[in-house]
């Protein structure tokens, strides 16, 4: 197990520093192996293509650091998340943008459902809706996310997760509002 997680971290490791030096579509497997020294076999044993290395990339660097027994909000694990795309931004930035089947988002889309179900866990709107809820949300701290990380990640995730939560309790407040109106 110690030596397939130091060929992957190799493997990882080089395809970050060509994603530093040229766009994502124009590097091939090839290019990987030779800047790490290992063959494509090597390559193939552990990843199916590029793209599978950037999703495991993803799960190890954010969402297998995740322990969810140790929070006590679904907020922390969003904040969480945040501070580790921070932390890689300049990786992150270019890997958002990659388009097509099995890129990125689509793996992020995947991965977040739990993460949002652990978020909206005890929430009083669950109930018989609870995936469309689940779906809902997910998709829509997943899009706050590749914005601002398109964006350049301009402000902290203190920064980003305080506007989601202000914005969040300021449309519940609407609501409640709303209904008293009714």
């Amino acid at each position: 197990m110690a030596d397939s997680n130091i060929t992957k971290n190799a493997l990882a490791t080089s395809l970050k520093k060509l994603m530093r030096e040229k766009p994502f579509e124009k590097i091939s497997v090839s290019d990987i192996c030779d800047d790490c020294g290992m063959n494509r076999k090597s390559f193939y044993y552990h990843f199916k293509d590029k793209y599978d290395l950037v999703n495991w990339i993803f799960y190890v660097g954010c969402i297998g650091k995740l322990n969810f027994s140790a929070y006590e909000r679904g907020w922390d694990v969003m904040y969480d998340l945040c501070k580790s795309f921070y932390a890689d931004r300049e990786f992150y930035s270019t890997a958002f943008q990659i388009d097509g089947q099995n890129s990125l988002r689509e793996y992020a889309l995947e991965t977040f459902e739990p993460i949002t179900r652990y978020f909206l866990q005890g929430s009083k709107v669950i109930g018989d809706d609870e995936e469309f809820f689940v779906t809902f949300f997910g998709d829509a701290f997943l899009s706050a996310i590749m914005r601002w990380v398109k964006e350049g990640m301009n402000l902290t995730p203190d920064q980003l997760m305080e506007k989601i939560h202000k914005l969040t309790l300021g449309l519940a407040e609407k609501v409640i509002e709303d209904e008293n109106i009714n």
